[in-house]
């Protein structure tokens, strides 16, 4: 390497540090990819932390394809280790030295909060390490006065989800899954034993992972650090097991978070819990301690396209920022990554184990943000209610389906049934959608009835697209009469949104529409009013990725080009998320449009990118992206224009994307808007109102929204948002999958097509 470096190009390093974590290889991606094409030079460094004391080639520079083929594997392919050389001054002097060496004042480190605080050590350091570099002879003060400041910026890789002000950190959504996992698979030989079991899960100081897999795998008891167990828990866990036994379930279940104390401050392990309820229960009882194998396997939909982001952030924010500025972490608030103060996050997250030792688990759970302490609060609802029963009084509330099938409708009903009846309400089924409703299909269902169904895909209670015909009306109303129907919650899609909003609209005309009805988003098309994500969306975006992955690795031998048709109507949300965690190079959405232009623009780029050595091409089309230029024929036209370069395929997901158990994500999020919704009912029927709303998660919080603005912000025709947020992700998508250098789109006689690709364009010519 020269001694002097040239100083027109930034040079970035990137390194993982501290724990592994799935979805750290799709960030360092990210980072490397989006900083070539913003002109830096970029070096990863092996190993972590210990890759900057040894320098060599722990240190490397690395080109586009150096980081292709990675979005699906798990840990870090950089590696990662707990440095005690670089705790040292002598080590740290070391690391400063080598990367003066390479020319890097920029970092991006990924790690949890021990790593993100030595590199912030570092960064603070680094002046008085080059004065000490320069004294010792080591370095030049020409070099070192030209490169005065380290430029750091963090990403959060913990699957504890730990760092307080961020909603979620890379690793903790794809842990969750495997957590929810090994619950469901628990259940059904617990159940066939009548049995109970214990299970410990991650989380030093951090229930997160706990708190989550107790909802989404319905559990009966949870033990988590930020509120220990008061006094005389040994008896309130026994009697909720035994009022769970006496309401019909077969196994019992108990999660523990690795770091719980009781308020005394011992430590409470999976054992413990397992001797006490063999000792009261006299029970067989099994431990299951779930180990790395949370850490392990193959990132989750969520880790993909949110670490892609992350990492793109975090390299424009430190090639775009001088190296002098304080240190930032690129967290998420709502669905969008945020640029927080590194110092003040750290500090606030190393305050949390000392608020619980010190007995204020108030403000240790408020630390961890709102939908902590909201969810706490509903598992403690849904495992120790005051009854199981419903009141004979109670108000009858009528829960619905309407549109198309979204997997965790199942959750959504049963949480409604469980909860409604613990607030006191009577809870009654329409089976087959509205369309029970006109045939006046309905039951009651009581609390043993749904049990079974959180972790279940397809809907017990039934939908339908078809929206109530006004001949429809006088059955709708006489039903609702004859039931003594109080309130209406609707779980489902746009059709489901469009009859509510029917029956609303005639309540001057029937009566018995004079109710509080809800609207709750449940839809894989992500296109629901007021609600930036719908249940059942995660899951459907889980099952293209894994489709995606497999179509990939069929293709691993020959050279191909395959087109991906994905759901979604005229909503690309499937459609830019499964390009996004996927891989791919090319997505086609109707709010792009196609034209044909752009088409033969792409074979132009096929044609260039296999003459170079491209083996595998992948675009992913929405299923509604142009009318005429359908999936068959992309796929037919790249065959005829191929020239014997490459051959196509195409793959047509279909309804498997609607089928599947729940992710954890989709079990929780229908956890939250249900019970936001069971509360929103309580309280009109408690003031004799009949205000109607809207359900949806906005910026990561549950909001409501009045029924006459059911379908502000949509465009009613194409059934979406005008302005959905996840749009911006069309130039993320550019930065990681079009490679800088000479425009493979220009023509034969040198000039760039006309009408080139839109800013949801995507190529390489590398296999991503």
């Amino acid at each position: 390497m020269p001694a002097e470096h040239d100083r027109l190009a930034h040079r970035v390093g990137v390194l993982t540090s501290g724990g592994d974590a799935p979805g750290m290889n799709a960030a360092v991606r990210a980072v490397v990819r989006t900083a070539l094409n913003l002109g830096a030079d970029v070096f990863v460094v092996q190993e972590g932390f210990q890759g900057l004391v040894d320098g060599g080639d722990g240190i490397r520079q690395v080109d586009w394809d150096d980081v292709g083929s990675v979005l699906h594997r798990g840990g870090t392919i950089i590696g990662t280790f707990r440095s005690k050389d670089f705790r040292e001054r002598a080590g740290m002097r070391r690391a400063a030295a080598h990367l003066l060496e390479h020319g890097i004042d920029r970092l991006v480190v990924i790690g949890g909060d021990g790593s993100l605080s030595g590199a912030d050590e570092f960064r603070r350091e680094w002046p008085g390490l080059l004065a000490e570099l320069v004294a010792a002879g080591e370095e030049t003060e020409e070099r070192a006065a030209a490169y005065p400041n380290l430029g750091l910026i963090g990403l959060v890789g913990s699957i504890d989800n730990d760092l307080v002000g961020t909603d979620m950190t890379i690793g903790a959504d794809t842990a969750l899954h495997r957590i929810v996992g090994a619950i469901d698979a628990i259940s059904s030989t617990a159940a066939s034993h009548q049995r109970t079991f214990v299970v410990e899960v991650m989380g030093r100081h951090c229930g997160y992972l706990a708190l989550m897999a107790a909802i989404a795998g319905v559990c009966d008891y949870l033990l988590v650090p930020e509120h220990p167990p008061a006094d005389g828990w040994q008896e309130r866990m026994c009697a909720e097991l035994r009022r769970g036994r006496a309401a019909g379930r077969r196994e019992s279940i108990v999660i523990v978070a690795e770091g719980t104390t009781d308020r005394s401050g011992v430590p409470l392990h999976a054992t413990d819990v397992q001797r006490v309820l063999e000792e009261r229960l006299g029970e067989d009882t099994r431990v299951t301690i779930l180990g790395h194998v949370q850490r392990g396997g193959a990132p989750s939909a969520y880790d993909r396209w949110m670490s892609t982001w992350l990492g793109a952030a975090a390299a424009r924010h430190v090639l775009g920022a001088d190296p002098g500025e304080e240190a930032v972490v690129i967290g998420t608030r709502g669905n969008h990554p945020a640029p927080l103060p590194l110092v003040e996050q750290l500090a606030a997250t190393r305050a949390v184990p000392r608020l619980i030792a010190d007995g204020d688990h108030d403000a240790a759970v408020a630390a961890r943000g709102g939908s902590f302490g909201e969810l706490l609060t509903v598992f403690t609802q849904m495992s120790e209610p005051p009854t199981v029963n419903a009141r004979a009084d109670g108000p009858r509330i009528a829960v619905v389906h309407g549109g198309g099938l979204a997997p965790g409708m199942n959750t959504a009903a049963f949480e409604a049934v469980r909860l409604g009846i613990e607030q006191g309400m009577r809870m009654i089924g329409v089976q087959g959608g509205f369309a029970g409703l006109v045939r006046d299909d309905l039951r009651e269902l009581c609390w043993d009835e749904v049990e079974g169904w959180a972790p279940m895909g397809g809907a017990e209670l039934g939908t339908r697209r078809e929206v109530p015909e006004l001949s429809d009306l006088y059955a709708i109303g006489r039903t609702l009469e004859r039931h003594r129907i109080d309130g209406l919650l609707m779980i489902g899609g746009w059709d489901g949104y469009a009859s509510a909003h029917r029956l609303w609209q005639e309540r001057d005309r029937y009566p018995a529409f004079r109710i509080p009805m809800i609207c709750l988003p449940a839809s894989i098309d992500n296109n629901l009013p007021g609600s930036e994500l719908s249940i059942g969306a995660d899951t459907a975006l889980n099952e293209i990725i894994e489709s995606i992955d497999r179509i990939k690795q069929s293709a691993s031998a020959a050279r191909r080009c395959f087109v991906v048709e994905v759901m979604g109507r005229h909503c690309g949300y499937l459609a830019m998320m499964g390009a996004l965690g996927g891989g791919a190079e090319r997505v086609y959405l109707h709010e792009d449009g196609v034209t044909l232009a752009e088409l033969a623009a792409d074979v132009e780029r096929l044609r260039h990118s296999f003459r170079n050595g491209r083996r595998l091409f992948l675009a992913v089309r929405n299923e509604e992206a142009n009318p005429l230029y359908t999936t068959d024929f992309m796929a037919r036209l790249f065959a005829q224009e191929a020239g014997g370069l490459f051959d196509v395929r195409q793959a047509v997901l279909g309804h498997v994307q609607q089928g599947g158990n729940p992710t954890p994500f989709d079990r929780i999020l229908a956890t939250r808007l249900v019970s936001r919704s069971i509360q929103l009912l309580g309280e009109q029927l408690a003031a004799g109102g009949t205000d109607s709303f809207r359900i949806g998660l906005v910026d990561g919080q549950v909001r409501a929204g009045a029924m006459e603005q059911l379908f502000a912000g949509t465009d009613i025709t194409l059934r979406r948002s005008v302005d959905p947020w996840w749009r911006d992700l069309g130039e993320v998508l550019r930065l990681v999958a079009e490679p800088p250098g000479p425009d493979p789109r220009r023509t034969p006689e040198g000039d760039t097509a006309e009408n080139g690709p839109t800013r949801s364009s995507a190529t390489a010519d590398v296999v991503s």
